[in-house]
């Protein structure tokens, strides 16, 4: 059996109204971690950022504004077969990314496939989750102080 559902999906960094720029983002998808997509996102001149969150958020925000906090994802229109915009937030800093609408419904389609919706506390393994998770926090803060 799978384990996991990838994809690589060209959006676009919009630094402003003015400027933006085509990027490749990777959105991978474990079954041994059922409630999250991560997004890996490989900016210029840059080591390519990850960042997960709900598979849920991303499968709401595709028809409606959702998110609060540190990820926010909605339609750019009313047209709900158009493009995605995501909103990533840390601090004061943020950065938005805007993504054909199709891409991410056919990543999401297999993420279904591979553990439908609503079946995910059936594989989720959380302690195991949350003892690596911490680990590499507290590696991160060692090797940064």
């Amino acid at each position: 059996m799978r384990e996991s559902v990838q994809a690589e999906v060209m959006m676009s960094f919009l630094v402003s109204e003015e400027l933006s720029f085509r990027i490749p983002v990777e959105l991978c998808y474990e079954a041994c971690d059922p409630y999250a997509v991560r997004l890996t996102f490989h900016l210029p001149g840059d080591d390519p950022v990850t960042w997960a969150f709900g598979r849920e958020l991303l499968i709401d925000g595709v028809g409606r504004p959702c998110g609060e906090g540190d990820v926010r994802v909605s339609p750019a229109g009313s047209d709900l077969l158009g493009d995605v915009l995501i909103r990533l937030q840390v601090g004061g800093d943020q950065a938005l990314f805007r993504s054909s609408t199709a891409p991410v419904i056919a990543f999401l389609d297999r993420t279904d496939k591979l553990v439908p919706l609503g079946q995910e506390a059936a594989l989720a393994d959380f302690d195991s989750h949350l003892d690596e998770a911490l680990d590499r926090i507290l590696a991160e803060e060692q090797s940064a102080g």
